[in-house]
């Protein structure tokens, strides 16, 4: 049964400091896990009393034309090629496309607004960014944002759209069962760049949620192709994202002026499995396994499915 006075009783809280949480004391995991039943009463709560002037976040944000070849795709799977006909590869297992629709962007980013004045604990992603728009997604997440629609709205996009174009394009099959989320926010004059890394995942989908007249100078991406040496240099646009392996090393250079604001999510499979060459620098803790890279027997309709199995525990940080 909800908690009626969750809210208030959220808002009241006394939330675990920045060196806390950055140096994993013990006392800051116990304060999210002896109140996670709490915030997500609160959250609940907030959805309700917010109902009438409230977004509920759901697939119409996102690109029409994306939106159509998924529907035709999760129809009919041998219409599949019409969804990787819309990304652009930019180097090997490094894929973009247009995520958002940006008639509705502003939408959603009232929506995060919302969500950052609700005034209800919310733990930022430890070791990425610490700032007003880092706050972790996931429900294996201490802390996550536990609105339901917008749970459902994430949902959506891990099931329905990132887990069959990984597959299709990066051969992420078997290794995806499990899902992570973060947002995160360059700025100037703090959390300006991250340094050249891997992920621990067996994919990552970026989404640039700046709005078209938020500009920002600097904050260009690089991806390094391990194939041919080089490194391609590319810059995030508005509502624009980028899906790649997680096995491939990428930077972002300081940005200069202005703000950009991503959220990221990340697929792996059971027990943060990963195929090889996927092992991550932000720890050794990733299971790295092997995977025929190829996967040529994974049919059209496998790659338009939704895994079975339970949800754990597991999570990068």
């Amino acid at each position: 049964m909800m908690n009626s006075n969750a809210l208030a009783q959220a808002r009241a809280l006394t939330v675990p400091s920045r060196e806390a949480s950055l140096q994993r004391e013990m006392s800051v995991s116990q304060f999210w896990n002896n109140n996670r039943k709490l915030l997500e009463d609160a959250w609940a709560e907030w959805e309700i009393e917010n109902k009438d002037n409230l977004l509920i976040p759901d697939e119409t944000l996102l690109d029409p034309r994306l939106r159509q070849v998924i529907d035709d795709a999760w129809e009919n799977p041998e219409k599949e090629n019409a969804v990787a006909d819309l990304w652009e590869e930019i180097i090997p297992g490094v894929y973009t496309t247009q995520f958002f629709d940006l008639e509705r962007l502003a939408e959603f980013r009232n929506y995060l607004e919302a969500v950052a004045n609700s005034q209800i604990p919310r733990r930022a992603p430890y070791g990425i960014q610490l700032n007003r728009y880092g706050v972790m997604l996931d429900p294996r997440s201490e802390g996550h944002l536990a609105a339901p629609n917008f749970q459902a709205f994430y949902n959506d996009i891990m099931n329905r759209y990132m887990r069959p174009v990984a597959r299709l394009l990066l051969g992420t099959y078997g290794y995806d069962n499990q899902t992570f989320g973060f947002s995160i926010q360059y700025n100037p004059d703090k959390d300006k760049d991250l340094q050249p890394h891997t992920d621990a995942s067996a994919a990552t989908l970026n989404i640039n949620i700046n709005l078209p007249d938020e500009k920002f100078t600097g904050s260009q991406v690089d991806f390094h192709d391990k194939t041919t040496k080089k490194t391609v240099q590319t810059v995030f646009e508005p509502g624009k994202a980028i899906i790649h392996r997680g096995s491939v090393p990428h930077a972002t250079h300081p940005i200069t002026s202005g703000q950009r604001s991503n959220l990221v999510v990340w697929l792996y499979g059971d027990r943060m499995q990963v195929p090889r060459g996927g092992a991550s620098s932000y720890g050794s803790f990733v299971n790295s396994v092997a995977t025929d890279d190829t996967l040529e027997n994974i049919t059209a309709r496998q790659r338009w499915s939704v895994p079975d199995g339970p949800k754990d525990t597991f999570a990068p940080f």
